[in-house]
């Protein structure tokens, strides 16, 4: 197998912030409320003229400056989302004519909030068997536009924005272990009705709201802790690496009691858990890239340190990812 690393990461976040206050004075809810039961205290919010393909297009471009890479030696572009511009073409076809990299093959990936780490060991898979030399992944979401503004429980949670990271052959193998999983039995608890091929667009689907997000949060909650806690035990048992070794983890950003479960759970200290929740909310696929690389501007990672990104959401799907951080990363 071809030793990989992860080599760059670029993020965007629109411009336009939402606070819990500015959304107290659409729906009946609290600034208090929302911090206590979420953690969150604003989000990002697209631009109108801002859609998926433009957050991704601008991390990718990102990445692509601050490594120095020239967009034709991209060889890959993988773009995990729930929200594309369009059921078709795929976002990643958008990126690749935006940027100019038109040696790539390009595909989207729905697996919801674990769809970054799906990416990135889809992409690993193809660079360790030499199928290609590098590869763009990318998280985008722009879940402003599937909310529910009338619905507290959910409109509370979510916000938009993009992180890419590029990955590529090395000398010594970054990437040592992995978890992915799926358990279709928990497909009602985070779900949009209409809008596919099961419930096509109508004047009915669009009267009964049936085109925004629906959640149960509380069964939502219940099933995920086990499966998370399941999957970080079973990374660093592959990697044959004691989770206390483990330097931070860096979970899919969803609600700050998950994560504090999860660390009780454990028996880890919260301190080695990335949280940046509270300035972005749930930004689904792009939450992990987000956090990693607020993560790397406080010097919460350094070269050598294990790290491992976890995801989990609609599926359910659950998704980590255990890597070495390597020396010549750039950020």
């Amino acid at each position: 197998m071809i030793p990989i690393k992860l080599s760059a990461l670029g993020i965007y976040m629109p411009t336009k912030v939402m606070t819990n206050h500015d959304i107290a004075k659409i729906v009946d809810t609290s600034d208090e409320w929302i911090r206590t039961r979420t953690g969150i205290i604003e989000r990002r919010i697209a631009a109108p003229e801002e859609n998926t393909s433009t957050l991704a297009t601008a991390a990718a471009r990102q990445v692509l400056s601050k490594h120095g890479i020239d967009p034709l030696a991209i060889e890959m572009i993988l773009v995990a989302t729930m929200m594309p511009d369009t059921p078709f073409p795929s976002v990643a076809c958008k990126v690749q004519n935006s940027i100019g990299a038109t040696n790539a093959f390009a595909f989207d990936i729905s697996a919801a909030c674990s769809g970054f780490v799906y990416g990135l060991e889809i992409a690993a898979q193809f660079i360790k068997t030499g199928a290609v030399r590098n590869a763009l992944v990318i998280g985008a979401e722009v879940l402003s536009r599937c909310i529910d503004w009338q619905d507290r429980s959910t409109c509370v949670l979510f916000g938009d924005g993009a992180g890419a990271v590029l990955l590529e052959s090395g000398q010594e193998n970054c990437f040592l272990s992995s978890v992915l999983r799926a358990d279709g039995s928990g497909q009602d608890l985070l779900f949009m009705p209409a809008g596919g091929t099961a419930l096509p667009a109508s004047i009915q689907t669009v009267e009964n709201r049936q085109h925004f997000l629906k959640m149960k949060g509380k069964e939502l909650f219940q099933a995920v802790v086990p499966i998370v806690c399941d999957a970080i035990i079973d990374t660093c048992e592959q990697a044959k690496i004691s989770i206390k070794d483990v330097q931070l983890i860096v979970p899919h950003q969803a609600n700050f009691h998950i994560i504090e479960e999860v660390a009780v759970f454990l028996g880890i200290p919260f301190e080695r858990f990335m949280c940046n929740l509270h300035k972005y909310g749930n930004t689904s696929a792009a939450s992990i890239p987000l956090a990693l690389f607020d993560a790397v501007q406080e010097g919460k990672i350094v070269p050598d340190d294990y790290v491992m990104m976890l995801g989990f959401g609609a599926g359910l799907t659950c998704a980590a990812s255990l890597i070495r951080w390597d020396k010549s990363f750039v950020c």
